[in-house]
């Protein structure tokens, strides 16, 4: 039962979370009143006004009980291994006894006693501190280990440390050394310590935690320098943290490098003269060293909270686990973290769904009492709650996975709602898929209301997900109304596709010059529909059909396009030119009839077609050409016809182009050209210039400035004198520089050649005579002998060449090679 008290409004989430201890505690506190508990990882031990102990489950069932006295219990102690306990009433009591032995030790005294237990010491406080320790004869041994500052009210042991607190203040002993090593004042002395009494608490072996009033210390011990040691304890005590809280401290326990405190807290009232209690507090803080920073704070309503003083609550906490005793009179709460599960039920009162599935999602292994997808749902239904249909069915498609039933129930919620069209975009369309009636009901709706969303789905949705006779009728029913709604008639093409009735489905593309009546085409091989309507799709896009036709020749021939364009010439000459660009050989009998086509509908293409096609006849050609007055395609025809002189004669005439003429000459490489180009231009200026300008690398110029006529005025005779003396000096200047190139490159050669030649020669045994075939070296080296070794590496006997002719000597093989196939020489080799 969660029962902790936080601001209503408050935003920020508990850390810990709060229940009763029950079962048979409820029953005991009835009837009785709890005074003390120490809680152990196995069990827990309750001391109670009536001089009761009780041993307890974790969950409050009672395993064992003592009667020890008939007043209140002052402190339970129990041993690490919790097998032994020590038990202290207010009649002056002590017992120390094994639970599971008869060991024990039992001692009455004439005042109340605090009392610490481990497995063979005890220490038992009154104003006085002793501590009972077993010697090896099995018997008490007493020390006192302090005395004189008043009645002792708290003592907690570990490892080698007791730490006690009196009215002066706190005190630490170190038992391995037997030192007492520090001593920490009460700030404020004030306060009765009776009424509010030190809290103390080991954080682990060396930290001591101290509450007292409204201050809290933390202290550490630490080991002292030995060169410091002189006469002082070898341990010494820092306090790292020192800070003043609101309230008063009834118990404080150590979570992680946090403080867990529980506060005794006393308000004022308008009504009332006195203060009163209110509900105590539990905090989480953070300590500073010289302040705190509180992470949490949360108040307990336990039972007669009113009633209650500060010295009736205790905290005690299990350090196995994170778990928090809140102790008073006639209550007592187990306070703990709180898990994802906490965390999710949280998030899920704020009505933070979206956090709440998020925490779900990412911690799904660890959570026990929440289901994703029923928060999921939880998240759904609060989002059409808010009327955010749009995302609630976007998150139906994360939240609803695979579960059939829960979607159709979701479509049906959105129906009835009227928001069909939010939840359609993410219905499942994929491996799982609901009834075909969903997905034509969604359909339906579209149709009714919104012909764009109706086509949008049906282009976006696999045929499969519905009965398309049905769509399609349905479709049909609406076209009676609107019968040239585009919309609706592309939706009922692409219906018509996914029915495989593509001659439907042509005729409505068609009908719309549709862009996509290409891909339909080709995708399902409809070429054979389509042969008479080869004219409409060339209307629509002439690219495209001429593409598609030239790359489907083989179901659509050449001759059965041309005949369906034979009314349309400027059609026909789009799909015979692209066809001559691919392939110049597949249209060769139709090269006559494009001459004509292009002439009409595409001149600037006529002389690249003349030039490439090589079936086209010459003389149609030119008489096409010159019925039209095409200069430059009947200049081009005459030449390759051979009428070169008559081609010139027509640039200079009827182009009057100098620079094409040059061209022309240059390109035939014709002198008698040459010739009528100079005559037809010396009685002309201008084209003499040009002359001068170009024909210095074919002809002589001086040939035509010979024939220039005096006295004539040439524009820029000047400037083009000059460029040709520059032409001049520039072809000397190369012929110059070719020359010492070659001279360089001949003598590098030469000098290589000299190298080579004048390297020494391998001769051995296997080397042979090439006259007598013999070897080359004699049997017996010590004879003399002579051998003669050509730079062509053939090898000869000095004695089998023939006389040489004075001063020169050359290789008979290589002289005979020289002398061409049918030499002698060659055929004894």
């Amino acid at each position: 039962m969660v029962y902790f008290c936080l601001e209503e409004d408050s935003e920020e989430e508990p850390k810990l979370k709060y229940e009763r201890l029950s079962n048979g505690v409820t029953e005991i506190l009835q009837k009785d009143a709890a005074s003390c508990m120490t809680v152990h990882d196995k069990f827990l031990a309750l001391g109670t006004h009536f001089g009761k102990v009780f041993l307890l489950d974790i969950q409050g069932n009672v395993t064992q009980k003592f009667e020890i006295s008939s007043v209140k219990i002052n402190q339970i102690s129990l041993d690490e291994s919790g097998e032994h306990v020590g038990i202290c009433s207010e009649d002056g009591k002590v017992q120390v006894f094994g639970l599971y032995t008869r060991e024990g030790f039992h001692e009455n005294f004439d005042c109340p006693i605090k009392v610490g237990v481990s497995a063979n010491r005890q220490h038992l406080t009154t104003k006085t501190l002793l501590l009972y320790e077993r010697n090896w004869l099995n018997r008490w041994k007493t020390s006192v280990l302090h005395e004189g500052e008043g009645t002792i009210t708290n003592i907690q042991w570990r490892a080698n440390l007791i730490a006690w607190a009196n009215n002066v203040g706190v005190k630490i002993y170190d038992i391995s050394t037997k030192q007492r090593i520090t001593n920490v004042l009460r700030d404020n002395v004030s306060l009765r310590p009776d009424m509010y009494p030190c809290s103390l608490c080991w954080k682990d072996s060396t930290t001591l935690i101290v509450g007292w009033g409204t201050s809290v210390k933390i202290c550490v011990v630490k080991e002292r320098n030995p060169t410091e040691m002189r006469d002082l304890p070898s341990r010494y005590v820092e306090i790292v943290s020192a800070f003043e809280t609101e309230f008063f401290i009834c118990g404080l326990a150590p979570l992680a490098d946090q403080l867990v405190t529980l506060f005794f807290v006393k308000e004022n009232s308008d009504h009332m003269e006195e203060d009163f209690c209110a509900r105590p507090r539990l905090d989480i803080i953070q300590p500073l060293p010289e302040s705190c920073e509180e992470i949490s704070s949360d108040a307990l309503t336990v039972r007669n909270f009113q009633d209650n003083e500060c010295r009736d609550y205790r905290l005690e906490h299990s350090e196995g686990e994170s778990l928090f005793y809140i102790i008073s009179p006639k209550d007592i709460v187990v306070a703990k973290e709180r898990d994802q599960d906490d965390h999710i039920d949280w998030l899920l009162e704020k009505r933070k769904y979206e956090e709440a599935l998020m925490a779900a999602e990412i911690s799904f292994k660890n959570i026990k009492r929440h289901d994703v997808q029923e928060i999921g749902m939880a998240y759904i239904n609060h989002l059409v709650e808010k009327g955010d249909y749009n995302s609630a069915a976007r998150k139906c498609q994360k939240v609803l996975g695979k579960n059939m039933e829960l979607w159709e129930n979701e479509v049906y919620r959105f129906k009835a709602i009227g928001q069909l069209k939010a939840i359609s975009q993410y219905l499942p369309i994929g491996d799982l898929r609901l009834r075909p009636t969903i997905y034509e009901m969604i359909l339906h709706e579209f149709l009714k209301t919104d012909y764009e969303g109706f086509a949008t789905l049906i282009r976006e949705w696999p045929g499969e997900l519905y009965n398309n006779t049905a769509i399609v009728q349905a479709v049909t029913e609406h076209l009676k109304k609107d019968p040239m709604n585009s919309t609706l008639l592309t939706t009922l093409a692409e219906l018509y596709t996914y029915d495989q009735r593509y001659d439907k489905a042509l005729d409505i593309y068609l009908r719309l010059r549709h862009k996509d009546v290409y891909q339909l085409i080709g995708k399902h091989n409809l070429f054979s529909s389509i042969e008479d309507k080869i004219v409409l799709l060339m209307d629509f896009d002439k690219e495209k059909a001429v593409d598609m036709l030239l790359d489907n020749e083989d179901k659509i021939s050449t001759d059965r396009v041309v005949e369906e364009l034979a009314d349309r010439p400027e059609l026909l000459h789009v799909y015979l030119h692209k066809l001559f660009k691919r392939d110049h050989s597949k249209c060769q009998k139709y090269h006559e009839k494009q001459i004509g086509l292009y002439a009409e509908y595409d001149r600037p293409n006529l002389l690249p077609f003349l030039r490439d096609s090589t079936h086209c006849p010459l003389e149609k050609a030119l008489e096409i050409c010159q019925q039209r007055n095409f200069v430059e395609e009947t200049v081009f025809l005459l030449s390759r016809m051979g009428n070169c002189r008559r081609a010139l004669q027509m640039i200079m005439e009827e182009l009057e182009d100098v620079d094409k003429a040059i061209d022309f000459a240059k390109e035939q490489d014709d002198k008698e050209l040459w010739e009528d180009l100079i005559s037809y231009s010396i009685d002309k200026p201008p084209f003499i210039t040009g002359l001068l300008n170009n024909i210095g690398t074919h002809v002589d110029p001086i040939l035509l400035i010979l024939r220039i006529k005096e006295g004539m005025e040439i524009p820029n005779l000047r400037d083009s004198l000059v460029k040709i003396l520059q032409d001049y000096n520039l072809q000397i200047l190369l012929r110059e520089g070719c020359k010492k190139i070659l001279v360089a490159d001949s003598l590098s050669l030469l000098q290589k050649m000299h190298r080579t030649q004048m390297r020494g020669v391998r001769v051995d045994e296997e080397n042979i005579c090439e006259s007598c075939h013999t070897t080359i070296l004699p049997s017996d080296m010590a004879k003399s002998f002579s051998v003669v070794v050509f730079h062509c590496r053939h090898m000869f006997h000095k004695e089998c060449l023939p006389s040489p002719v004075p001063g020169m000597q050359f290789c008979n093989i290589c002289s005979a090679k020289r002398q061409g196939p049918g030499s002698g020489m060659l055929e004894m080799k």
